[in-house]
């Protein structure tokens, strides 16, 4: 299927993880803003005619290991964001935050940028734990519920939060404030490159910056662009099976 400038970013990607690499070295943000058109994202002509070109060359391409979450059930898909992404944000938290401690310490008065990337750093690892607990007490069990009641042709009982969307939208408006703060965040670190002075501790810890939020934009891609536009639409499924069935005694008169 041809990519037009009228299709969806996070669509896009949702249907070929690969794209992803194309719109980030365009610095087009695929995740928290995935839900603007191509032409919306980029306003030069000819820059979008490159980008269609590029893009689809390579969906045409055969993908090898490709791995195809959108067509995942929604419970292997929440199964596997725990124990992928959020593991990986509680370990590399407590990984960073010594090594940001440390370079600050020593390169803190020649480089104040420094002091700056510790203090977003730290609110962002005290804000995504908190969100990511939300996600696993609240909203994935309630999900699961609903995967778990439509294998069952059950109707699922309401949740105390009402519709499903009600969360997903609290996640997502937490997403973009974790974009913003790394978009801050690379930008303060120059696209965490490293100054010539600097030591290797500081070269490690931009690296880890860098790989960390790699790691968040797939996260929240996989969140916003997959999990939960389709628990949306389960629920929806849901409610419509069984607000146009009857099983009371009168129906069947």
């Amino acid at each position: 299927m041809e990519i037009k400038e009228t299709d969806i970013i996070g669509e896009v990607v949702a249907k070929d993880y690969r794209t992803a690499s194309i719109f980030k070295r365009m610095r087009i943000d695929f995740c928290c803003n995935g839900n603007r058109t191509i032409k919306t994202a980029i306003e030069n002509k000819l820059d979008r005619t490159i980008l269609l070109k590029e893009i689809n060359e390579l969906t045409k391409q055969t993908a090898q290991n490709q791995i195809y979450f959108n067509a995942w059930p929604l419970d292997l898909l929440i199964d596997y964001i725990e124990k992928t992404h959020h593991r990986y944000v509680e370990s590399k938290i407590n990984e960073i935050k010594p090594f940001l401690g440390k370079v600050v310490k020593v390169h803190g008065n020649n480089h104040p940028e420094l002091v700056e990337i510790q203090a977003e750093f730290l609110k962002s690892a005290g804000e995504l734990s908190m969100h990511m607990k939300k996600e696993e007490l609240v909203l994935f069990p309630y999900i699961n519920k609903m995967v778990l009641a439509k294998e069952k042709g059950e109707k699922v009982d309401p949740a105390h939060f009402g519709s499903v969307e009600n969360p997903v939208e609290m996640m997502m408006q937490e997403h973009d404030t974790e974009g913003v703060r790394f978009r801050r965040i690379s930008k303060l670190s120059n696209s965490y490159n490293p100054p010539q002075d600097a030591c290797n501790t500081y070269r490690v810890t931009y690296a880890m910056l860098r790989d960390f939020e790699e790691n968040l934009h797939q996260h929240i891609h996989l969140e916003n662009n997959i999990l939960f536009p389709r628990a949306i639409e389960m629920e929806s499924d849901l409610n419509n099976k069984f607000s146009n069935s009857c099983t009371m005694p009168s129906c069947s008169i």
